[in-house]
């Protein structure tokens, strides 16, 4: 999908390109990347960057060409992987600004209706990539409230029962935050690097700087501090099940024990061997009885060491 956006208090959508106004595309079809390649004639290099789903945050210039790829986080249809990060290429040179990412996000729409409520002029490239990325950390902050639902929800159904689908719904919540960390950290270098280009720094908005460093910061922190109660949250669970492991086995060898006295007791009767109690007619009552006095005081004995 391609959208051609220009500053009319705020971003506004024009359908055809005109000097220094932002190509946004989303999922470009065949004709689309021909139009990149053949008419804007965007390095086919950086085109094919940003296509790779794990390419990492970076700035590279080629040709008078600036690419900047940053992650940006998006909700997933894989049950999995309800959560992940897709790289989010901006290219520009001279009078030409394109966005290029090759999934379906909300944060390009968010983006373009916030910038229409607040009434937000783009003043230059710089000042777009710095609006996205921090467009980008409040989006991660709003899938991390998202992520402690989840969470919370698999809390609540451990505590009913420990079993594998809920504890496999905290790991794929564990890998959705371990790519929210790594991307977040990487957009962070890549902030600081943007930061301090020295073409751009004097032009730069020092209130706008301030507010990305801040959402990102803040998107870290959440980020660490939901995987670290995870964290615990699973060592914890991991210690019950072994706790409960170890207590049923506990149980079952009580169990053996107490079924092997009067095993042992019949056996050594059944012996071809003179006992005392071949001729007897109360012998095979005895042995129950003294079967049955042993198994009750092995009982009472482990009920007593709280084996049972």
């Amino acid at each position: 999908m391609k959208a051609f956006y220009t500053n009319n208090n705020g971003l506004i959508e024009i359908p055809k390109w005109t000097p220094n106004c932002w190509i946004n595309i989303e999922s470009p079809t065949a004709v689309e990347k021909a139009y990149l390649l053949q008419e804007l004639q965007i390095p086919e290099a950086f085109y094919n960057d940003i296509e790779d789903i794990d390419e990492r945050p970076r700035i590279e210039i080629e040709d008078g060409w600036t690419l900047i790829i940053m992650r940006v986080p998006i909700k997933s249809n894989d049950i999995k992987l309800p959560f992940q990060t897709i790289p989010l290429g901006i290219i520009f040179r001279d009078d030409i600004c394109v966005t290029i990412t090759f999934y379906k996000t909300e944060i390009i729409s968010d983006f373009v209706l916030y910038s229409q409520r607040k009434n937000i002029e783009i003043k230059d490239n710089p000042d777009l990539v710095l609006r996205l990325l921090l467009s980008s950390s409040v989006w991660y902050l709003k899938y991390l409230k998202q992520v402690n639902q989840k969470i919370k929800l698999a809390e609540d159904n451990l505590e009913k029962s420990i079993k594998n689908e809920e504890l496999q719904a905290l790991l794929q919540i564990e890998k959705c935050l371990v790519f929210f960390i790594t991307s977040l950290k990487a957009n962070d270098v890549l902030f600081h690097r943007i930061k301090n280009l020295k073409a751009h720094k004097a032009n730069y908005d020092l209130d706008l700087l301030e507010d990305v460093e801040i959402e990102l910061s803040q998107a870290q922190d959440t980020a660490n501090i939901y995987s670290n109660i995870l964290t615990g949250m699973m060592d914890a669970y991991a210690s019950v099940i072994s706790n409960n492991m170890n207590n049923i086995m506990k149980q079952m060898t009580s169990i053996s024990i107490i079924l092997m006295i009067p095993t042992l007791i019949a056996s050594l009767y059944g012996m071809n061997v003179p006992n005392g109690l071949e001729e007897s007619k109360f012998g095979i009552w005895i042995l129950l009885f003294v079967s049955v006095a042993l198994s009750a005081l092995g009982v009472f004995l482990f009920k007593r060491r709280r084996w049972f």
